[in-house]
């Protein structure tokens, strides 16, 4: 007989019926197909978890906007100066500013794929999920999922300053054979080495945020279902996604993600595209003659351009973290057998 279960432990415990969904391992494109057949059928629940965190992130990236607008840098930008001192502390402050609305929309970001997953797993298993239980789930492990995700970010800066080495040696190279009063030549050579090195730091940078997206794109999924610690999430949302579960090249669970990625990233980045075209057009509009990196865009038509925006990736977002739910899904089913173990609970 199954053991009984706790109250709360419904949403998670595997020893429930089967569901009416065919539990089984999927290819890629039958995980696509099916979290977009998921996200369709689940639409308003799916826009009502997420448009909240879309909501948060827009404000952050509001308030970034309108401390770059009067930021000293602009003001000197247009010609009108100012002292070193004050623009080194407004780049200071800059830099400050752009960090703590990157990590907090980042943040935002993970925990939405938490709320979303404990909708989307528990339901694709063929449970009763109530919207409310997931903001609770989020708020019971916001504590597991804030340090898992500091975790992330310490091993994503590690592989950031691996990967931006190459690129940094070639650009310190270069300035040094540029600072130098030897001669054109080694000023040309110097030149060369440090555009190269700005081409490689930037493949660097881009090619570590890829990796961090990629590594990590399990562990809202792993902290939602699963009861363990930071550290222990932290490690379990790696330990999903490496080795082999087919042969071939595309049965390497890195690549077999970094296809899913790059599939919901194309997809999300062209509805951010076509959905923030009003609000470009308004900021070309009203771009500012003496500097047209300047926008003179009014706020009460800039917002409602930009609140656009939101809405469509309030929509659209979900089916991203759908595919990622139901990668966690595959993979525990691929790796641990859980669809023999829920047929083994129903015919016991």
């Amino acid at each position: 007989m199954p053991r009984p279960l706790a109250k709360g432990q419904r949403v998670c415990s595997p020893a429930v019926s089967l569901p009416p969904s065919d539990l089984r391992p999927l290819a890629l494109g039958e995980i696509v197909d099916r979290a977009a057949t998921f996200w369709r059928q689940h639409f308003r629940p799916l826009l009502i978890l997420s448009m909240g965190f879309n909501l948060l992130t827009y404000i952050l990236s509001k308030v970034l906007q309108l401390t770059l607008q009067g930021s000293p840098l602009i003001q000197a930008s247009q010609g009108g100066g100012g002292d070193l001192a004050e623009l080194g502390a407004a780049v200071f402050r800059l830099m400050l500013t752009m960090g703590g609305v990157l990590l907090g929309s980042l943040w935002l970001y993970y925990l939405n794929t938490l709320v979303v997953a404990r909708y989307v797993v528990p339901t694709q298993l063929g449970d009763t999920v109530r919207l409310g239980d997931c903001v609770q789930r989020a708020l019971k492990r916001l504590g597991t999922f804030t340090g898992a995700y500091l975790l992330s970010l310490g091993w994503g800066v590690g592989t950031l300053l691996l990967l931006s080495v190459p690129g940094g040696l070639l650009v310190g190279v270069g300035a040094l054979l540029v600072a130098r009063p030897d001669g054109a030549s080694l000023r040309i050579v110097g030149l060369s080495l440090i555009a190269i090195g700005s081409i490689l730091l930037g493949l660097g940078m881009l090619g570590a945020l890829l990796w961090y997206l990629l590594r990590f794109c399990l562990l809202g999924s792993v902290v939602a279902m699963e009861d363990a610690s930071a550290w222990r999430s932290f490690r379990r949302s790696g330990a999903l996604l490496s080795g082999r579960v087919e042969p071939g090249f595309t049965g390497r669970v890195p690549v077999r993600a970094m296809i899913l990625v790059t599939v919901v990233s194309i997809i999300l980045i062209a509805v951010s595209i076509l959905c923030g075209l009003p609000a470009l057009i308004l900021q070309l509009i009203y771009r500012n003659p003496d500097n047209p990196a300047v926008s003179l865009a009014p706020q009460s038509l800039l917002i409602p351009a930009e609140l656009l925006q939101v809405m469509g990736q309030a929509v659209f977002n979900p089916l991203g973290l759908v595919v990622y739910a139901t990668l966690y899904l595959d993979m525990r089913v691929r790796r641990e057998g859980l669809d023999l173990e829920r047929r083994l609970d129903a015919a016991s």
